[in-house]
């Protein structure tokens, strides 16, 4: 079996389009300043086994996703800036949480932290292209079952 990278990024961006708080979703962290209102960016951040959960005869495997919500700083009103951030990453995670399989792609998104980080938020700052976006990155850390085979 193979990790089917294409199956999960259409789960994670399905949500994340569905959530109707995003003017866009790239699959891609951007080399270029977002244009949108609100824009989201998903990439993988992380691939490691997990030896707590796999067996004598197979891998299971915690594949982490960094979805990025944007908002440019110059927006108007100020105060609007981070309670639409934070609606935004409230209804991502909101969605992810209802769906922890991912429509069956995946064993469960390790929402509590069962083997390390689970789902969480982190607010910041980032400067591209001479302006600066307050973002949100939300960590998706997603189990899944069994998916390298282990030989002698």
């Amino acid at each position: 079996m193979s990790l089917d990278i294409t199956g999960l990024f259409d789960a994670l961006i399905s949500h994340a389009q569905s959530i109707g708080h995003l003017e866009q979703v790239n699959q891609h962290e951007p080399k270029s300043a977002p244009e949108g209102l609100l824009t989201g960016a998903m990439w993988i951040q992380e691939i490691r086994p997990l030896a707590a959960a796999s067996g004598l005869n197979a891998t299971t495997v915690l594949v982490v996703f960094n979805v990025r919500i944007y908002k440019n700083m110059t927006s108007l009103p100020q105060d609007a800036i981070d309670p639409e951030v934070v609606a935004a990453a409230d209804a991502l995670m909101g969605a992810y949480s209802g769906d922890f399989t991912l429509g069956g792609e995946v064993r469960d998104v390790d929402l509590l932290g069962e083997f390390g980080q689970g789902m969480f938020a982190r607010a910041g700052y980032v400067p591209q292209d001479g302006r600066l976006y307050r973002i949100l990155d939300v960590s998706v850390p997603c189990v899944i079952n069994d998916l390298w085979s282990q030989s002698p």
